[in-house]
């Protein structure tokens, strides 16, 4: 289940070289191998499917990541969660943060996107990493003390020193884990979170999307397709 360094990876930096995965504690056990045990043994069902814990991670290898969207936690209604943040099942219709996203990225680029499966940012290399990989049923935020959190600094400090990235911080949550980020090089496109409460508040007009194609060319870098 842990992400490897993906297609035309061999050598590059992996996602399974961060500590989460391969640090063992005094007992010998990885961050990892503690949570995936607490998952196994949880009474409560939670989503998304063991299999897409890390569908992030795994469309988006460390070496291809170009943007980094940070989501809060998965879905918790039945059948929603993706292993993406803010992406919805193939098929279904946007609603709630991510129908305003779209209605964004239609005000800012023109782009019109329907379906809510974001899988085709992910393989562009936009990193759509929730603040917590797991959720019970019916409990938002129910397994954000379990661990993840650790997982995502991890994560975020990779990003930051691997190389060049946009990162879009929609919301306070977000833009604090990133606050001691260093900024050089980077662009950090903040602004209110899509939610329906608080679209309204500066998310509505902050352009992200352009933005970060914007600044992708800057780098000599091709666009992302936000349509797709």
């Amino acid at each position: 289940m842990i992400p490897g360094p993906g297609p035309e990876g061999a050598g590059r930096p992996s996602w399974a070289d961060l500590g989460f995965f391969r640090d063992a504690d005094q007992e010998g056990l990885t961050a990892w191998e503690r949570l995936h045990a607490r998952l196994g043994a949880a009474t409560a069902p939670w989503q998304p499917e063991p299999g897409h814990i890390f569908r992030a991670l795994t469309l988006t290898p460390r070496h291809q990541v170009r943007v980094v969207v940070l989501g809060q936690d998965p879905y918790h209604t039945p059948g929603r969660a993706q292993g993406l943040a803010f992406s919805f099942p193939k098929g279904e219709a946007p609603r709630d943060s991510l129908k305003n996203i779209l209605t964004e990225l239609g005000s800012d680029l023109g782009a019109l996107k329907m379906d809510g499966d974001l899988s085709a940012w992910a393989k562009q290399g936009v990193l759509l990493l929730n603040t917590a990989l797991t959720v019970p049923l019916g409990e938002a935020f129910g397994h954000k003390t379990w661990g993840w959190a650790g997982l995502v600094s991890q994560i975020l400090a990779a990003t930051a020193t691997d190389g060049p990235r946009a990162f879009l911080l929609w919301g306070a949550p977000a833009q604090k884990l990133c606050a001691k980020l260093p900024r050089e090089g980077h662009l950090f496109h903040a602004s209110a979170h899509p939610s329906p409460l608080s679209a309204y508040r500066g998310f509505f007009g902050s352009r992200p999307f352009s933005a970060v194609n914007d600044w992708l060319a800057a780098q000599g870098q091709s666009a992302i397709d936000w349509a797709a």
